[in-house]
């Protein structure tokens, strides 16, 4: 249900807290609470926040079909709020507006990556939307993007690699067995923001049938080259569920070319404790910090720690 388009319809017999919370960690080993914004609504999903006065947060408003970007202010850490929202046209109900999109797919906001005053944001089968955030209380559309149909929607992860004009995508496959086909990382250029370009793909693995081996392939989340930790625009690694963890060399962003990757071995205890699940690795989100060392969470299996060596 959850990817079908009615995520609040998931959970809505349960009582649970939304919100945002804000931990003061100067003494890591006590993180203690300092600030909390109360959201209605199913709440938020996944935040960008690298310091600095805003963070950038998908929210799931109850006035909203789903999750919807929101702009919150941390000048005062202890008081966040909300100072601007942008969605895509249907998405406020509360509004009158009416979904835009055929049944059965999901238009949300998984998340955004700001780079200046742009915010690359990536809605699901929404597809891709570039946003001017030069203006916090009014974050204005620059271009929408979307290539669901024909390649089938999930956009997941944005990248944006401001030095070289260029934009990696991920697009989730959030289904089993290929049976809705492959899903793909992409390259774009964005030298003109209101007209990106697909340029290229990142390689298919092909060192195995992962079709066929259970679970869910195809790309998952980019690491997202976070201040204080390994930063590259040569460089992406990418989680790819049941083929692991991949890393990419886009030099030639025509031509990207597979340069490592790693596959754990399926689980011999579940993580996920749903019934009649694939008992096979799901690999998820990706850390990698300043030395290499990468941290590769599994919804299935855990968490896998790894060094990148070139």
């Amino acid at each position: 249900a959850y990817f079908a388009g009615s995520s609040a319809d998931a959970v809505k017999s349960q009582e649970f807290t939304t919100g945002l919370r804000v931990y003061d960690l100067s003494k890591p080993e006590a993180p203690r609470e300092i600030g909390f914004m109360p959201t209605d609504g199913l709440g938020p999903h996944r935040i960008w926040y690298v310091g600095g006065r805003y963070a950038y947060l998908s929210i799931h408003f109850a006035d909203f079909t789903d999750h919807v970007l929101a702009i919150v202010d941390m000048a005062d850490p202890t008081k966040p709020h909300v100072v601007g929202k942008f969605w895509l046209p249907g998405m406020w109900k509360g509004g009158g507006e009416k979904p835009a999109w055929p049944e059965g797919k999901r238009c949300a906001l998984h998340h955004a990556l700001v780079a200046g005053n742009l915010a690359y944001s990536a809605w699901r089968d929404g597809g891709l939307a570039v946003i001017d955030v030069a203006d916090p209380a009014k974050p204005r559309l620059i271009r929408h993007h979307n290539w669901d149909p024909p390649f089938g929607g999930g956009t997941h992860s944005p990248l944006p690699l401001p030095d070289r004009n260029l934009l990696v995508v991920a697009d989730e496959a959030n289904f089993a067995d290929c049976s809705k086909g492959l899903r793909y990382v992409w390259i774009f250029d964005v030298r003109e923001p209101s007209n990106p370009i697909s340029i290229s793909t990142c390689p298919v693995p092909d060192e195995a049938d992962y079709c066929k081996k259970g679970g869910n392939f195809s790309p998952h989340n980019l690491w997202e080259n976070r201040p204080g930790a390994f930063q590259s625009s040569n460089l992406i690694f990418a989680t790819l569920h049941n083929a692991g963890v991949r890393a990419y060399d886009i030099s030639n962003a025509f031509q990207p070319r597979e340069v490592g990757y790693f596959v754990p071995p399926n689980p011999t205890k579940m993580m996920d404790p749903r019934p009649n699940r694939p008992q096979v690795i799901l690999s998820c989100d990706v850390f990698v910090d300043t030395q290499g060392m990468m941290y590769v969470t599994d919804s299935n299996a855990g968490l896998n720690i790894l060094q990148f060596e070139g």
